[in-house]
C-alpha cells in the first residue's frame, strides 16, 4: 500500500511517522507535492497548516484539481485540522477556497487562537476508549449534510466527520503516540 501525505506546508512530517508507526508490511508513505505524487498513491493525507496559503498553492500547482479527482475516482483522503476546512464545502464567515469535498459547514479557531491550544479526550465512533485529540487553532463542524455523519465529538462539538472513504478531524492525531486513527484510515 502506497499512501500520500500532502507535503505542502503543515505538519506533513508528522503524519508520515504516525503512519510508519502503524507496523503494516509493505506500507510505503511519500510526500506528495505534485499530481503526479498524488497519481502514484492509493490514499492521501491533508495536514494540519494554514488554509488560505495551502488553498492558494493547491490551485497554482494542479493539487487541488488532482485532489478532486481522486476522491471521485474514491480514493481515501483524510484532512486533519486545516486539511477538514479544505475538504469543507462551506467555511463559515469566510470566502476561501475549499476543495468541497465534505458536505460539511466549519468554523475556523472555534476554540480560540493558538494561546488557546490544547489537549484532551475525544469521543470516537466505533473506539472503545477516547482518543487523545491535540487542537491547535482547531476547527468545528457548525452543519453537517448528509451523506456526511459524525464520527467524532469533543464536550458537544462535532470534531470528525467520515463521508464513504473522506475522513475529516479538526485535531491532530499525528502528534500523539496513538495511531488508532491512521489504522482505521487504513482500513478505508
Amino acid at each position: 500500500m502506497r499512501i500520500g501525505v500532502v507535503a505542502i506546508q503543515g505538519d506533513f512530517e508528522k503524519h508520515v511517522i504516525a503512519l510508519r508507526a502503524c507496523g503494516v508490511d509493505g506500507l510505503e508513505v511519500v510526500e506528495a507535492r505534485t499530481p503526479e505524487d498524488l497519481a502514484s498513491v492509493e490514499r492521501a493525507i491533508i495536514p494540519g497548516g494554514e488554509s488560505t496559503t495551502v488553498g492558494l498553492l493547491m490551485q497554482r500547482y494542479g493539487m487541488a484539481d488532482a485532489l478532486k479527482r481522486a476522491a471521485a475516482d474514491g480514493m481515501p483522503i483524510w484532512g486533519t485540522c486545516m486539511g477538514m476546512i479544505m475538504m469543507a464545502d462551506n467555511i463559515e464567515g469566510r470566502a476561501q477556497f475549499s476543495l468541497e469535498l465534505l458536505r460539511i459547514q466549519v468554523k475556523r479557531n472555534a476554540f480560540g487562537a493558538q494561546v488557546n491550544s490544547f489537549e484532551d479526550e475525544v469521543q470516537v465512533v466505533g473506539m472503545d476508549e477516547a482518543v487523545l485529540g491535540v487542537f491547535i487553532r482547531a476547527p468545528v463542524v457548525s452543519k453537517v449534510d448528509s451523506p456526511a455523519e459524525v464520527f467524532a465529538t469533543y464536550r458537544g462539538h462535532v470534531v470528525g466527520v467520515r463521508q464513504g472513504k473522506l475522513l475529516g478531524t479538526s485535531f491532530h492525531p499525528e502528534l500523539t503516540d496513538d495511531v488508532r486513527l491512521h489504522q482505521f484510515f487504513l482500513g478505508l
